[in-house]
C-alpha cells in the first residue's frame, strides 16, 4: 500500500500504528534524527526490550527484538518481518540517495503488509513500478497559507527560519539572538543528542525561534507556526540549483501541526515566491515524478572490475535512470588503482570486504582523496589482520576526544567521531566490538553536549529571551533586588539599582538594551516605592554629603546639593529615574532637604544664633550679618575699618557668640572643627558656583601645602591662611602672633623653640612661613656653640645635674683633647697640630617688612617672593629699637584723662608695657 499525501497528514503515525498491530515489523526512515525520534516513540509504547534501532552510527538490538527502526541505508535484508514501511518514498528522485530508496521500493516487502509513505507526486511512479500497490490518500489536517516576505525583526514567535548552508544558519541565528533573544539550531549534521537538546530548548519555550537546514522537512515534528525561507536555492553537492515547488512544500509543511494552521513565507535576501508556486504549495499540487534514480543491486564480486561494471549497469525500465556516481563508487574506483589493494582484492570475500569498506560514509567531508586513503588503510588492516589494531583505533579516537574549542572545531570532531562510530558498528571489524562501540558513543555524547553548550552560548541570550517572553504575557513582571542592588527577573541579571537609578547591564547590545529597559519599566515600579519608603524613614546617620556636594544613602548617590538664595540654605536635586514616578521623586527630595537643613542647623548653630540675635543693633548687627554671610570666618584686613568702628559694648556682645577678633582673622573657633569646615567648603563652593569644590584638609594638621590654582578665598574657608608655600591654621596663627608681639621686629629676632613647636616646622620652613606673613628672613651662619668638657676630677666631684650642656655658658670655648698624647721620650721639636675646622649652624634673623595681605598667595613657581605694593597696614609690630632721648615739652595744664586701651588692638600688649614702665 502507498500512503500518500502532503505534510501533516499523520502518515508516519499511521505506519507506526499498523506496525505495532503486527507481531514483527521494520520501518525505514530517511534521517538518523527521525529514526531516533520514532524509536523513542515506540519504546514508550512497547518498552526497550522489543525495539531495535539500527543506523549507520548506532546499533541497539535487544535479544527479543520485534520491531526494527532503521535508516533506509541500514535496513537489514531478508528478515522476513510481517510489516515493512519506507518513509519519504519521494526521495527516490534524490540525486545522491535516490537509488537506495528506489531499491527499497522495488525489492523490500513485508510478509503481510508493506507501506510506502510519501508525497502524492509518487502515485504514477509507484503504480508503474509496483503494479500490485494500492493507494490511500491522506489530507492535511490544517491549512497552509503563504504570507509573503517578512523581516526577521518582525518575525512572530514560534517561527522556523530555513537556511541551506552552515554559514547561513549561523548568521541568521546570530541576528535573531541580538533582536529576539536567541534561537535553537537544527542541522542534519548534528548528532541526535545535540539535535534533541536544541529542539527541547525550542519546544519548552526557552527560545521562540528555530533556525534550521532543510533537514526539518523530513518528518521532524516541531511546534512551528511559521516557516520562512532565507533562500530558495541550494548547493546539491555539484551545483547551485533552485528548489522545486515540491521541495519547498516539504519544508513549508512543517508549519502548523495537528489541527493548528500554519503559514510560510520568505525573509532576508530571498525573493518572494511566484504566485503560481505559492498557490501550488497551498493546494498541494505538484508535477508527478517521472524519473527515479537507480543503481543495480545484483552485484558480482568476481573481480573489482566486474564489481564496478555491475554497479554501473543500466536500468531496465524507462522510468529508472542510472544514478550519478556516488561517493562509495568513487572510492572503489580510487582504491582499485592502488597496487597493494589490487593485490589483496583477488577473490570474492576480499572484494566484498573492499566494497563494504568503500561504503563507509565520508562524514568528515575532507575531500575524496583523503577519504580514499583512510578507506585503503582500513581495508589493508582488515585483510591482513582480520580486525583493526586496537592501538591504532585508540589513537584515532583519543585525538578527537577533546571538548575545547568553538562550534566549528566541535562540529569537525563530531563528524570525525561519526566515522569511527560507523566503523565500530561493522560486525567483525574490531576485536572488542562492544568496547569500541561504547567508547565512540561516550566520545560522541561528550562532543554533542559540548556542541549544544556552545550553540546555546553563541545563539541564545537567555536573559533577553526570558524578558521578551514575560513581556508578552499578561502577568506583571516581578524583579528581585539583592543587598548589592543587583536586579534579576526570572533569575536573569538585567542591571543594578543604585539608589533610585537603574543602570542596565553594559554588556547588552542595542536591541537587547531596549528589551531590558522595557522589562525594567514594568518590574522596578514596586521596588522604587519600597525603597522610597525605607529611605524616608532612614536615620540621618545613613545619609551623608560628599565634599563635591553629592548626597549619599550608604554607597548610593541619591542627589546633589545646588545653590539656594542664601549660602546657608542649599537646595536639593534628586537622582531618581522617571520610571519611579513623581511620588517617589518628591519623597526622596523632602527627605534629603530635611537632612541637609538639619545638618546646617547642627553644625552652624553658633552662627545661626548670631544671625537671629535681636539684641544686636547698629554696627554690631551689621558685623554679625557679614560673619553669617562669610560662614563664620573673615580675614581681618577685609573688615579692618568695620572692626575699628566697633565700640567695646558691640565687641563684647559679639564675643558672647564665640567670635574671636584675631590679629589676622576674625572667626568662631567652634566652626573650625573638621565637620563644620567640611560643610562650609561645600556651601561656599555652591555659592561661588565652582565646578570643582576644594577639599577640606585632613584634621589635626597645623600647616598644609599651598594648593596651586585654588579658588581665591578657599584657604580661609578651610580654616587656614596662606603664608609662603604653605598655609597655617587660623587658630595656630593667632597663637604665633601672640608670641611675635613680644619680639623686637625692627632690630630683628630669631625663632624660638615654641614657635617651631606650635607650627611643627623646620627652621627653613618657618622662615618661608614668616616671609609669607610679611617678614624679612635674613639667613646667616655662625660657629656652633658646644658644651665645655670639664676636667675629669671636676666632673667626678660635680653632681650629675650640674654637668649638663644647658648650664654651660653660651659663649664658653670648647676644650678639645688631642686624639693622641705624645710619648714622654718624644722629641721636643714636634710639628704643630692643625686646629680642627669649627662646626657651623644656620640661623635666620626676622625683621618686619610689611604685613601679609589678607589672601597672600603662594610663592611663585620661579621661587621669587610675591611682590606687594602699598604701605604696610596693621601688621604685627613687636618691640621697637630704643631711640635717643630727646627734649620734652612741659605744660601747666592739668593732665588729660588717659584713653582706655582696646584689648583687641594689635598693639595692646606694647601699650600696656609702656604704661607700666612710665
Amino acid at each position: 500500500m502507498a500512503v500518500l499525501g502532503p505534510t501533516n497528514t499523520g502518515k508516519t503515525t499511521y505506519a507506526i500504528e499498523r506496525m505495532l498491530a503486527h507481531r514483527t515489523g521494520i520501518i525505514g526512515l530517511p534521517l538518523r534524527l527521525l529514526a531516533r525520534e520514532v524509536y523513542d516513540r515506540i519504546v514508550e509504547l512497547r518498552g526497550p526490550s522489543v525495539v531495535a534501532l539500527v543506523t549507520g552510527e548506532e546499533r541497539i538490538v535487544p535479544p527479543r527484538t520485534q520491531y526494527w527502526v532503521c535508516t533506509v541505508e541500514a535496513m537489514p535484508e531478508g528478515m522476513g518481518c510481517d510489516f515493512l514501511a519506507i518513509d519519504e518514498i519521494q526521495l527516490c528522485a534524490d540525486p545522491e540517495r535516490g537509488h537506495i530508496f528506489t531499491d527499497r521500493l522495488l525489492r523490500a516487502r513485508g510478509l503481510q503488509e508493506t507501506q510506502f509513505l510519501g508525497a502524492d507526486t509518487m502515485r504514477s511512479a509507484i503504480a508503474e513500478l509496483v503494479p500490485e500497490a494500492t493507494f490511500m490518500r491522506r489530507e492535511r489536517m490544517s491549512e497552509l497559507t503563504y504570507s509573503g516576505p517578512k523581516k526577521i525583526s518582525r518575525m512572530k514567535p514560534r517561527s522556523a527560519i530555513v537556511g541551506f548552508s552552515v554559514e547561513n544558519v549561523y548568521a541568521i541565528a546570530e541576528l535573531i539572538r541580538r533582536q529576539k533573544g536567541g534561537a535553537a539550531v537544527v542541522m542534519g549534521a548534528l548528532s541526535p543528542r545535540t539535535r534533541n537538546a536544541q529542539v527541547e530548548m525550542y519546544q519548552n519555550g526557552e527560545v521562540d525561534y528555530l533556525v534550521a537546514t532543510d533537514a526539518i522537512g523530513m518528518g521532524l515534528n516541531l511546534d512551528v507556526d511559521h516557516v520562512a525561507f532565507s533562500a530558495t536555492t541550494k548547493f546539491d553537492g555539484r551545483r547551485m540549483r533552485a528548489l522545486a515547488p515540491n521541495e519547498l512544500a516539504q519544508i513549508a509543511g512543517r508549519a502548523g501541526r495537528g489541527m493548528k494552521n500554519g503559514t510560510f513565507g520568505v525573509t532576508g535576501d530571498a525573493y518572494p515566491l511566484d504566485d503560481g508556486v505559492a498557490q501550488a504549495i497551498m493546494d498541494h499540487r505538484f508535477t508527478p515524478q517521472k524519473k527515479l534514480n537507480y543503481r543495480n543491486h545484483a552485484l558480482q564480486f568476481g573481480s573489482v572490475k566486474r564489481l564496478i561494471e555491475t554497479l554501473e549497469a543500466p536500468p531496465d525500465h524507462e522510468m529508472l535512470v542510472r544514478a550519478r556516481e556516488a561517493d562509495d563508487l568513487q572510492t572503489l574506483k580510487s582504491l582499485s588503482q592502488i597496487a597493494e589493494v589490487e593485490a589483496r582484492a583477488t577473490d570474492g570475500p576480499s572484494i566484498k570486504l573492499l566494497w563494504d569498506v568503500c561504503r563507509v560514509p565520508d562524514f568528515r567531508g575532507i575531500g575524496h582523496g583523503e577519504h580514499a586513503d583512510l578507506a585503503a588503510t582500513i581495508f589493508n588492516y582488515l585483510h591482513q589482520r582480520g580486525s583493526l589494531p586496537n592501538e591504532w583505533l585508540a589513537g584515532k579516537i583519543n585525538r578527537i576526544n577533546r571538548t575545547d574549542g568553538d562550534i566549528d572545531a566541535l562540529s569537525k570532531r563530531l563528524a570525525f567521531i561519526r566515522t569511527w562510530t560507523y566503523v565500530s558498528q561493522r560486525k567483525g571489524w574490531c576485536d572488542d566490538e562492544n568496547h569500541w562501540r561504547e567508547q565512540t558513543r561516550v566520545v560522541e555524547d561528550s562532543l554533542s553536549d559540548a556542541l549544544h553548550e556552545r550553540l546555546t552560548q553563541r545563539f541564545v541570550d537567555r536573559r533577553t529571551s526570558v524578558l521578551l517572553r514575560r513581556l508578552g504575557q499578561k502577568e506583571a513582571i516581578v524583579a528581585e533586588v539583592n543587598d548589592a542592588g543587583e536586579v534579576t527577573v526570572e533569575g536573569e541579571f538585567i542591571g543594578k539599582l543604585d539608589g533610585f537609578r537603574f543602570s542596565q547591564d553594559k554588556g547588552a547590545g542595542v536591541a537587547e538594551a531596549k528589551t531590558i529597559k522595557s522589562a525594567a519599566l514594568q518590574a522596578l515600579g514596586p521596588q522604587f516605592h519600597l525603597r522610597a519608603d525605607r529611605f524616608y524613614n532612614a536615620p540621618d546617620t545613613e545619609i551623608d554629603f560628599t565634599e563635591q556636594g553629592g548626597l549619599m544613602w550608604g554607597a548610593s548617590a541619591v542627589g546633589k546639593l545646588v545653590a539656594g538664595a542664601d549660602a546657608m540654605k542649599p537646595q536639593v536635586e534628586v537622582f531618581v529615574d522617571d520610571v519611579a514616578g513623581p511620588d517617589v521623586a518628591q519623597k526622596v527630595q523632602r527627605r534629603l532637604q530635611h537632612f541637609i537643613d538639619r545638618k546646617v542647623a547642627a553644625l552652624f548653630e553658633p552662627l545661626l544664633n548670631l544671625g537671629r540675635d535681636e539684641e544686636l543693633t547698629g554696627l554690631a548687627r551689621g558685623f554679625a550679618f557679614q560673619m553669617v554671610e562669610n560662614l563664620g570666618v573673615l580675614p581681618r584686613s577685609a573688615v579692618a575699618e568695620d572692626v575699628k568702628a566697633l565700640d567695646q559694648d558691640a565687641r563684647s556682645a559679639l564675643r558672647k557668640h564665640g567670635i574671636r577678633f584675631g590679629q589676622f582673622t576674625i572667626f568662631m573657633p567652634l566652626l573650625l572643627k573638621p565637620a563644620p569646615t567640611r560643610l562650609r567648603l561645600v556651601l561656599w563652593s555652591l555659592a561661588k558656583g565652582l565646578d570643582v569644590f576644594p577639599e577640606s584638609p585632613p584634621p589635626g594638621l597645623v600647616t598644609i601645602p599651598a594648593e596651586q590654582g585654588a579658588a581665591e578665598g578657599s584657604d580661609t574657608m578651610a580654616g587656614y591662611r596662606l603664608a609662603g608655600t604653605r598655609a597655617i591654621r587660623i587658630d595656630m596663627l593667632e597663637r604665633l602672633a601672640d608670641m611675635l608681639r613680644s619680639e623686637n621686629s625692627r632690630s630683628g629676632f630669631e625663632a624660638k623653640a615654641d614657635m617651631l613647636s606650635i607650627t611643627g616646622m623646620t627652621l627653613e620652613q618657618f622662615a618661608d612661613l614668616m616671609t609669607g606673613l610679611g617678614y624679612n628672613a635674613e639667613k646667616g651662619e655662625r660657629p656652633k656653640v658646644k658644651a665645655v668638657v670639664a676636667a675629669p676630677e671636676a666632673v667626678a666631684d660635680a653632681p650629675a645635674s650640674e654637668t649638663t650642656a644647658e648650664d654651660a655658658p653660651a659663649e664658653a670655648a670648647v676644650t678639645e683633647t688631642p686624639a693622641e698624647t705624645p710619648a714622654a721620650d718624644a722629641p721636643a721639636e714636634t710639628a704643630p697640630v692643625e686646629a680642627a675646622t669649627p662646626e657651623t649652624e644656620v640661623f635666620y634673623t626676622f625683621t618686619w617688612a610689611r604685613p601679609a595681605r589678607a589672601n597672600t598667595r603662594p610663592a611663585r613657581a620661579d621661587g621669587n617672593k610675591p611682590r606687594g605694593k602699598g604701605k604696610p597696614q596693621g601688621g604685627p609690630r613687636g618691640k621697637k629699637a630704643p631711640r635717643e632721648d630727646k627734649s620734652k615739652s612741659f605744660s601747666a595744664r592739668p593732665a588729660k584723662p588717659e584713653k582706655k586701651i582696646d584689648p583687641d588692638n594689635p598693639f595692646a600688649a606694647a601699650l600696656m608695657g609702656l604704661k607700666d614702665g612710665k
